[in-house]
Parts: C-alpha cells; sequence; structure tokens
C-alpha cells in the first residue's frame, strides 16, 4: 500500500460544538473548511495528520475512534486546557513506556490521549 495522505474522520452529534472544540479549546489550525458556509466541514491540521470534523453521526458517535496527538509540553496544555474548562479524564502522568500522557475527551466522548515525548525517549524525532 502506497499512502499518499490520511486524516480521520469524525461525524459528531453536534457539529459546531465539535468544530468549536477543536479549533477554539483545542487550538488546532485549520487546514480547509468545505460544504455550507454556515455550517462547513473542517479539516484540521493534526501534526503530520489531518482530521476531518464533518457531518452528523447517524446514531451513537462511535467508541473504536481514539485520538492521538503529540505535544511538546503535556503539563501545560493540561494547565491550559483545565483553565478552558476542558474536563480531564486522566491527569498527565509517566508513563512505564517512557512516555508523559493525559486523557482528554471531545464533546461527543471520543477519547484524545495528549502525550509528550521526553527529550531522551527513542521516538523523539524533533530535538527542539
Amino acid at each position: 500500500m502506497d499512502v499518499l495522505s490520511s486524516r480521520i474522520l469524525l461525524r459528531p452529534g453536534d457539529l459546531d460544538c465539535s468544530r468549536r472544540f477543536y479549533r477554539d479549546m483545542l487550538g488546532l489550525a485549520i487546514y480547509r473548511e468545505f460544504g455550507p458556509p454556515d455550517d462547513p466541514g473542517v479539516v484540521f491540521f493534526l501534526g503530520q495528520g489531518l482530521l476531518e470534523v464533518s457531518g452528523h453521526a447517524d446514531g451513537p458517535p462511535g467508541r473504536s475512534v481514539m485520538i492521538w496527538i503529540q505535544v511538546r509540553d503535556v503539563r501545560a496544555e493540561h494547565a491550559r486546557l483545565a483553565a478552558a474548562g476542558v474536563p480531564v479524564i486522566r491527569e498527565p502522568a509517566a508513563e512505564p513506556w517512557g512516555l508523559t500522557e493525559m486523557w482528554i475527551q471531545d464533546p461527543d466522548g471520543i477519547p484524545i490521549v495528549l502525550v509528550e515525548v521526553p527529550a531522551d525517549h527513542p521516538l523523539r524525532r524533533d530535538p527542539r
């Protein structure tokens, strides 16, 4: 398989609420918007991937979807998101595999893990 591009697709229960969550609360940058100007679908940059939030869930939002986002400073994100009212499901913690993780969820209950890769971890690709 020769993958040229990929994205995670979310069909939320409330499109406007989810757009605001990913844009305003998490602060993800917008790659593009499409569809009706008064109710657009939005594709966000998600590191080296993309997250499309569009349409509406036909039934309950899928629980098998999970989003993994690497951040530079998970504790700073914890403080920022908690201050913004985002419910924190799991506080930042150092995991046995060497990453620091915290868990939040989007308005439909989709789990989101925010991960910090310490400077000495083998996954570290960006030395900044």
